[in-house]
């Protein structure tokens, strides 16, 4: 099927760019479509397990979790799949072989995957209503289940709230790792996004409105700010015609203001310490962590990721790698983790779990020194091609177990797509990037990235997470009393409609 494309018979779209990408045996066409200005990716190779994606640029300016909230929500129903959770329907019937919804701190995607022609055309169906045309407008009662409620079982009851969302990020916000990775990106975009958890914090989630959430949808779930992949042995010139007609014919162009700026600079390192919540009862002796982070550099500098991954693994994550061993051995912790991290810019960190609360300074020393000593005496070589040949073959194996190939692909494609409209096949197009780098190896380019990127970066966070005894329960007084103070002021019908809108 993918030989019979005809751009040309494309009416709706202009072609934006047609490249050959011989790594994945696949023809990439970027296309626009005309009315909305969607942006369109077709990958079309042999692959039988076809795979559809639509995806929104969704910047937050707060810790609501709005986008994480409206991910949930418009898989609860839309106007041409009315059941109350066609997300589980499908999950229960489809031949799918991938169904799911992401959110991640700038962006929300909708992938879904089947080797069945007839499948995998109900599930596009059924997810371009979902995001285009939710129920959400017409039963709020979708927004306070899956966000958060006010939750009143009985007139002389304890006034709580509830919220799908709201339940599942108070887990994840207990996880001491999860604050840290949480306050690594707080700190280091202070004026931006990635400052705000796009998942929602639990304490700021109730300060979501209903008519925020619907305007969220308005400003974002729009053509003109989609990004719609399509992958695999489809019939593009009718999987194409069928969107325009059923969809996004049906809409005008807008304007979207969803671009996000890379971060200036810090004019000089910060430091800060946070706290995570431990048991009453529980012991804090040697339950500090010790983050050791910077910005290292765009996602959209041709090979800089790769080169990133190569360095850390060398001197971070492999067995002996030089940090983790002299933070190790000197006492510092019981563990060592970190790496790279991508949004617009790179994130390179190194964390240390499990510390004496007071070798932060030993901590950030050991780095430096350890640091300073392989750029003066070189990285081991070797374990930087072995990092290469890990990169190159597991691209090139493509086995990502059950899922299909081109979920990985279109989250690859992303990575740069989403930031530049030029650069879509930047992280899929790699052989030229494996080579350049092969041939960087013997040469000092890898000590170079470690001082411009690490060691003498003003783009620098040290951040110290300390456990505190009673904090959760600190947090849960505060609220029950906040609220105690608030039920006191509802009128007794008031307090009626609550009760049943809790059954509800």
């Amino acid at each position: 099927m993918t030989k019979n494309f005809d751009v040309t018979k494309a009416k709706a779209y202009e072609l934006v760019t047609r490249e050959e990408i011989s790594e994945l045996n696949s023809v990439g066409y970027v296309l626009r479509h005309i009315k909305t200005g969607a942006r369109v990716m077709l990958l079309l190779n042999d692959d039988n397990n076809k795979v559809f994606n639509i995806a929104f640029r969704t910047p937050v300016m707060n810790d609501t979790g709005v986008p994480h909230i409206l991910e949930h929500s418009v898989l609860c129903g839309s106007k041409k799949y009315s059941a109350k959770d066609p997300f589980v329907e499908l999950v229960k019937g489809s031949l799918n072989t991938f169904l799911n919804a992401m959110t991640y701190p700038d962006k929300t995607m909708y992938p879904v995957a089947s080797c069945n022609d007839k499948d995998f055309m109900n599930l596009m169906d059924v997810y371009m209503d979902a995001v285009l045309n939710p129920n959400i407008y017409t039963r709020d009662e979708i927004f306070r289940q899956e966000g958060w409620n006010y939750h009143l079982d009985s007139e002389d009851g304890e006034l709580t709230i509830n919220g799908v969302v709201y339940n599942e990020m108070k887990g994840v916000m207990s996880s001491p790792d999860s604050v840290v990775s949480r306050e690594g990106y707080h700190n280091l975009f202070p004026e931006n996004t990635y400052s705000f958890e796009s998942g929602g914090d639990p304490e700021f989630i109730p300060e979501l409105t209903y008519e925020e959430f619907i305007n969220f949808h308005k400003t974002y779930y729009h053509p003109s700010n989609s990004y719609i992949y399509l992958y695999g042995d489809v019939d593009a010139n009718e999987r194409l015609d069928w969107l325009d007609e059923a969809y996004l014919s049906k809409y005008d162009a807008l304007e979207v203001n969803s671009s996000i700026p890379e971060h200036k600079s810090f004019d000089a390192p910060i430091e800060k310490e946070v706290f995570y919540a431990v048991g009453k009862d529980e012991s804090v002796d040697k339950k500090t962590y010790f983050s050791y982070a910077t910005v290292a550099g765009s996602v959209l500098e041709e090979g800089l990721v790769t080169a990133m991954e190569m360095l850390s693994y060398s001197i971070l994550s492999m067995p002996g790698a030089p940090i983790q061993k002299a933070l190790i051995d000197a006492g510092i912790c019981e563990e060592v983790y970190g790496g790279l991290e991508t949004v617009n810019q790179n994130i390179f960190t190194i964390t240390a779990k499990n510390c004496p609360a007071d070798k932060k300074d030993e901590f950030v020393r050991i780095i430096d020194e350890t640091l300073k000593k392989i750029v003066a005496e070189g990285i081991n070589k070797d374990s930087l091609r072995a990092a290469l040949n890990k990169k190159e073959f597991d691209f090139r194996e493509a086995d990502f177990g059950s899922y299909p190939k081109g979920l990985f692909y279109c989250m690859d494609m992303m990575d740069s797509w989403l930031y530049d409209d030029n650069k879509p096949f930047m992280y899929l197009k790699m052989e030229s990037v494996f080579n350049d780098l092969r041939e960087k190896i013997d040469t000092d380019y890898f000590e170079k990235l470690i001082e411009k990127y690490i060691l003498n970066n003003n783009h620098k966070l040290i951040l110290t997470t300390n456990p505190k005894k009673g904090l959760t329960e600190e947090k849960e007084e505060k609220l029950a009393k906040k609220l105690a103070e608030y039920k006191a002021t509802l009128t007794d019908e008031e307090i009626k409609k609550m009760v049943a809108d809790t059954k509800h």
